[in-house]
């Protein structure tokens, strides 16, 4: 549980790096579910990004709570959240994400998502500028400024805007 007093660096990808991510109700789900993480006093979070085939955060689990019991719960609501809309308005694009697993018909979220603990603020820092670069990559091209791409904890930083209403600055 000592590690659990450090932000921790979080990468979490779709399987097969596919664009699922890419519409906003999506990004929005998963923007939903990192405020009520928040608002139940799980997890604080520090900064986020969430691209069209994966997400990174900066966040620190709030104690009793576990990294690996909040990222499993954290994962597994928003693939289940994700499937009903799936289902329910684009059913021929679950056949994309058919596996053949024991455990499962369907999977969202590649296996053993990227968790590390950034034990210094030189380390925090360079994951959160690692973080706001993201959208503005040669690969992406998202948006001309970190902080022009709404997806993203940049503005909250760049302007002290918080348009989440969930976030916490990582000196704080």
């Amino acid at each position: 549980m000592h590690e659990q007093q450090h932000i921790a660096y979080f990468t979490a990808t779709i399987l097969e790096w596919k664009h699922l991510l890419r519409p906003d109700k999506y990004k929005e789900l998963i923007i939903d579910s990192l405020r009520f993480l928040v608002e139940q006093k799980r997890v604080k979070v520090y900064a986020f990004v969430i691209m069209p085939n994966h997400l990174h955060l900066l966040w620190k689990m709030e104690a009793p709570y576990k990294r690996e019991d909040v990222q499993r719960d954290f994962m597994k609501y928003t693939a289940q959240q994700i499937k009903y809309d799936l289902i329910k308005n684009h059913p021929q694009v679950m056949e994309r994400f058919r596996v053949n697993a024991t455990d499962r018909q369907y999977q969202f979220w590649e296996r053993n998502p990227l968790s590390i603990y950034c034990y210094s603020v030189a380390v925090t820092e360079q994951k959160l500028n690692y973080i706001h670069q993201n959208p503005i990559q040669d690969k992406w091209q998202l948006a001309p400024l970190p902080e022009a791409y709404f997806y993203s904890s940049a503005r909250f930083y760049q302007d002290n805007k918080d348009d989440f209403g969930f976030l916490t600055h990582y000196l704080d």
